[in-house]
């Protein structure tokens, strides 16, 4: 239709689109419309609106009033619409709800029926319980009834198999007292079964209790004569009045025979049962025989003859081998431990390997197995280990101490290897823990093989005897090299170092006497000859003899790290073997060994050496020989090494015990200040004896060196070539050594600077008094200036102390005074006002003025006026 319009797209309004004409319709709507999840009212308000209001008023090109008419009837139309739809979800809800009452009480009705479904189902199982535990209110019997009349017939049973006992032992024990036989026991022992064995010992066992108390004639007792039990012996008052019985026969020999035999009998069976692995029936003869003696007859008899013993008491006697290369390794410090002896380590494996598959076996074949295996352990352990291990202790001990102790440490460790896999393994109670009673035989088997070898302080000696004999060994030529250097003392500080020299003396005799003993082993001395570098000769004292180089009395820093490897390797193995409260009285016993060696035989001697050596030097007329110098950086070193083995190894090991560990750091102190005193002596004296030399080099200046004349050699000014004196060539090229040698001595630290500024302040002195001796012309204020900076030179090449460094300015301005002329000296003194620094004033540098040449000059004598 012309002019129609399309109703605008709303997401509210569910009906499908239609076209409207001029003349408004009805709107149409469901229930279906509202319940959209795009329903919105103000856009269903909307449609209403545009639904009722015809299309040309919408064009808004119409001129006539507002009509409300068209609005009104589309709203009722609506609400008419709307009052019928809700009455139709009334009618909906109302059937729904009635549907829902209804499922309600069907379900209410089921879940009652079912609750009473559960209460008879318990009912009848309570019904059903009570009726198996005891006698119900319907019944008389039960399950109760039934258990209780089963425990009565087992007790009537129990009494019955007692009423037997009983008669059969009457019946034995009127068989011995009367006929002295015991043929109903004989022929239970011929049975082969296991339990009738087990019955005959028990009842051979209270036979011997009767005949204790029925029969005490037999058993020796004076007054033996007991009362019987009415009826015991079958005819009251038969044998003798007053109801006592008198035996014809000794009970007691016949009981005790008949058991003898039984047990050889058992043994015999067990014996047949284990050679072939009838674990049960051996299990059934131990537990017979634990009645004759605990069982330790059957024990004994396993154990002695198992095969292991047999095989190993045949080898027992073999002698401990090993090729000699592996001893000799054992007994040299510096070559690692070969291990446990080979004789040994094949013993420990086998028992490793046994004692595992036996622990099987005696589970299987003993009830108390835990005692057999724990006399089998023992016997493993008393016999074949320590039997091998004393051997080869022995052959060790004869080589030298360092092999005893290499191999004790060697043998503890790998028989506490194998205590620790037996404990792993569990053994009898493989593969659970091992029970705690076996684990203590273990460990107290294993502490037993080692305690003679800890007892008191026997092991601490012995590591300080081989250490000694170690050390004295290595330091053997330098001592006898020193103590030929050693002469009567002269002086005062050569008294001082008399009681090293005494010590060093009592060292070198006490070691030749040592290598010189008969209780030297011939492998320990050639070993002690080797660490010393010497011949292996029969006499010792011939070595001392022999020509020793330089060198021999040099310290040397392999030496002296060797020494501490051997104390640590002591140290070590002290540790593992013999760890606890001792530890602390042990190292300071090390200690004061390697205080002693280290520290005053071989530190302090080569210090007093370079002492002497420096004292030597200082009224030398020759150059001095400062080579002593070398020396020092190696006791330094070896200072610093051993300070800190000694703070990094021995000290932290006293930790337990306060008091020791304070002598320790007291004595660690006292040995340390006395070595840094002895070094800074020495360098004091090497400052002295250089400042003298340097001075006595300065005295060489010629007077004409400062005052050349244009006509020396030939003319033409050949003083200018030269760079520098021949004084102060010599001078740089002294002190130049100097430094070398005090830098290799003290390397870069500030020892080093402290010395050469020391050495630098002193000669920087000389140098200024120096040049107030010497007449200096205008062309020799030229050496001057180049002698000067030569020395300069010298100097910024050191490691000074940066304070030191605006002092040289002193020695560049004395040389300026030389060559510069008078008015620009007036004006230099009045620019600078004395010298750089604040270290002169300008009158300290008259002395200087007056050395020119030119000092009578009117210029000149003005500027010392204003000095």
């Amino acid at each position: 239709m012309p002019g129609a319009v399309d109703t605008p797209s709303s997401p509210i309004n569910a009906a499908p689109n239609y076209t409207r004409s001029l003349f408004p319709q009805a709107p149409s709507f469901d229930l279906d419309t509202f319940s959209s999840q795009d329903f919105n009212v103000k856009d269903f308000i909307d449609s209403l609106s545009d639904s009722a209001v015809p299309s040309n008023r919408r064009s808004g090109t119409s001129t006539q009033a507002f009509d409300p008419r068209p609005l009104i009837r589309g709203f009722e139309h609506a609400l008419g619409r709307l009052s019928d739809l809700s009455g139709d979800l009334e009618s909906k809800e109302t059937e729904l709800s009635a549907n829902v009452r209804r499922a309600e009480a069907h379900h209410t009705s089921k879940a009652q029926s079912l609750g009473r479904k559960l209460d008879e189902t318990v009912d009848s199982f309570r019904n059903l319980n009570s009726s198996l535990n005891g006698v119900s209110e319907d019944n008389d019997f039960g399950g109760n009834a039934a258990v209780k009349i089963g425990e009565k017939l087992e007790e009537l049973d129990r009494q019955r198999v007692r009423a037997q006992d009983a008669k059969f032992l009457i019946q034995c024990w009127l068989e011995v007292s009367e006929r002295g036989e015991l043929y109903l026991l004989e022929d239970m022992r011929r049975q082969a079964s296991g339990d009738s064995k087990v019955r005959c010992a028990q009842i051979a066992r209270q036979l011997l209790k009767i005949s204790q108390r029925l029969d005490p004639g037999s058993w020796g007792q004076l007054s033996g004569r007991s009362k019987v039990v009415s009826g015991m012996n079958g005819v009251n008052g038969a044998n003798g009045s007053n109801g006592t019985h008198i035996s014809r026969h000794n009970t007691r020999e016949i009981v005790e025979k008949f058991s003898e035999t039984l047990e050889k009998d058992l043994l015999t069976q067990f014996d047949e049962f284990y050679r072939r692995a009838n674990f049960d029936g051996m299990r059934d003869c131990a537990t017979v025989l634990q009645d004759f003696g605990g069982g330790a007859s059957v024990i004994g008899m396993f154990v002695n003859q198992h095969q292991f013993f047999i095989d190993r008491s045949q080898l027992i006697t073999e002698e401990v081998g090993s090729d000699t290369d592996t001893w000799e390794r054992l007994a040299d410090p510096d070559a690692e431990t070969p291990g446990v002896e080979p004789t040994l380590q094949s013993l420990i494996d086998e028992v490793k390997v046994v004692v595992q598959e036996e622990s099987a076996i005696i589970k299987r074949a003993f009830p108390y197995y835990e005692i057999v295996l724990g006399r089998f352990l023992q016997r493993v352990f008393q016999q074949s280990i320590q039997q091998r291990l004393e051997m080869v202790l022995d052959k060790a001990n004869k080589i030298s101490t360092l092999a005893f102790l290499r191999s004790l440490q060697a043998s503890r460790s790998y028989i506490s290897a194998l205590v620790d896999h037996l404990k792993a393994h569990g053994l009898t109670e493989h593969p659970d823990v091992l029970s705690s009673q076996t684990a203590l035989i273990l460990d107290q088997q294993f502490d037993d093989l080692f305690v003679p070898y800890f007892v008191g302080s026997s092991y601490i000696e012995k590591e300080k005897r081989n250490l000694e004999e170690l050390y004295s060994s290595l330091l053997f030529k330098f001592t006898v090299f020193h103590s030929r250097r050693r002469k009567v003392p002269t002086t005062f500080l050569a008294s001082l170092a008399k009681s090293g020299s005494e010590m060093l003396a009592s060292a070198k005799d006490a070691y030749v006497e040592r290598l010189d003993s008969s209780d030297l082993a011939p492998q320990q001395k050639a070993m002690l000859l080797r660490v010393a570098g010497l011949k292996d000769t029969d006499n010792a004292k011939r070595q001392m003899e022999m020509e020793f180089s330089e060198q021999d009395g040099l310290l040397s820093t392999i030496n002296a790290k060797r020494m501490l490897k051997w104390l640590a390797e002591a140290v070590g193995r002290g540790l593992e073997l013999s760890g606890g409260i001792e530890t602390p009285k042990d190292v300071s016993a090390l200690l004061d060994l390697l205080l002693s060696h280290m520290g005053e035989i071989y530190i302090d001697t080569a210090l007093d050496a370079a002492n002497d050596a420096a004292a030597a030097q200082e009224n030398t007329k020759n150059e001095p020989d400062i080579s002593y110098l070398e020396n020092l950086q190696s006791a330094i070193t070896i200072m610093h090494l051993m300070l800190t083995c000694i703070h990094t190894v021995l000290i932290p090991l006293a930790a337990a015990n306060v008091t020791i560990r304070r002598d320790m750091e007291k004595t660690t102190n006292i040995a340390m200040t006395h070595m840094e005193d002895k070094v800074n002596v020495l360098m004091h004296r090497t400052l002295d004896v250089t400042l003298t030399w340097v001075g006595k080099l300065l005295a060489t200046q010629k007077r004409t060196d400062f005052r050349p004349k244009d006509d020396v050699q030939g003319g033409g000014g050949s003083w200018l070539e030269l760079l520098q004196t021949p004084t102060c060539l010599s001078i740089f090229n002294f002190l130049t050594r100097v430094h070398n040698l005090a830098l290799h001595a003290l390397s870069t630290s500030t020892n080093l600077t402290t010395f050469l500024t020391e050495l630098a302040s002193g000669i920087r002195t000389l140098l200024l008094d120096h040049f107030k001796k010497f007449q200096v012309s205008a062309a020799g204020g030229i050496l001057v200036t180049k002698d000067i900076s030569k020395y300069i030179e010298l100097f910024r090449s050191w490691e000074l102390d940066p304070s030191f460094q605006p002092s040289l300015e002193v020695l560049t301005e004395i040389g300026n005074l030389f060559v510069i002329g008078p008015e620009a000296l007036r004006e230099r003194l009045r620019g600078k006002g004395g010298v750089p620094g604040g270290l002169w004033e300008k009158g300290d540098l008259r002395p200087y003025v007056l050395r020119r040449e030119d000092v009578g000059s009117v210029g000149v004598q003005s500027v010392l006026s204003a000095l």
